[in-house]
């Protein structure tokens, strides 16, 4: 028998609650990935869910949580390195298309800073496909913690989860095209 790592034991913890919150209908869960990258022993588990009752879930805003750990992550939990260094990263993407980013990325990056109090560190990265749509832009949301998980964060999971709900609301009602 083995004991689980940091990862193992979050990743169990965050795919459970966002699976209750699509068995309650308020989100639905569109795909999950879990890999293993045996050249670098890296982990990525990633699970991404849009809102319930959306008319058509491919051109509605996404969430997707990615949770990570590295060799040095693993290294440093198996050789008790100092608690600091062990853990896992979280981070949450949001994904939608919008017109005029030069008006609304600074609406969208006031109304994340409102939700999210400041915490996480939010990136906008702006793109289209040539000759796709002209007029429509691909808004791709990254927010990044800053710093490692370990199990005594399991508790923010439901936290995380309500804001990242609320944000996919903001963003379908005010910002989606």
């Amino acid at each position: 028998m083995f004991d689980p790592t940091i990862y193992e034991n979050l990743k169990v913890v965050l795919e459970g609650a966002v699976y209750d919150l699509d068995l309650s209908g308020d989100i639905l869960v569109t795909n999950r990935s879990d890999q293993i990258d045996m050249s670098t022993l890296s982990r990525n588990y990633t699970i991404r869910f849009v809102l319930q009752n959306e008319e058509d879930s491919h051109a509605s805003p996404w969430a997707e949580f990615a949770l990570t750990a590295g060799l040095e992550d693993l290294a440093a939990e198996i050789l008790e390195r100092k608690p600091s260094s062990q853990g896992c990263t979280l981070t949450i993407r949001f994904g939608f298309t919008m017109e005029d980013p030069e008006n609304n990325c600074p609406a969208i990056a006031a109304s994340l800073a409102s939700i999210w109090s400041g915490r996480p560190t939010i990136t906008q990265t702006v793109s289209y496909v040539f000759g796709q749509r002209e007029h429509c832009w691909n808004n791709d949301v990254l927010l990044e913690f800053g710093r490692k998980l370990d199990e005594s964060h399991v508790d923010d999971f439901t936290g995380l989860l309500e804001h990242t709900v609320k944000t996919l609301s903001l963003l379908r009602e005010k910002h989606a095209a």
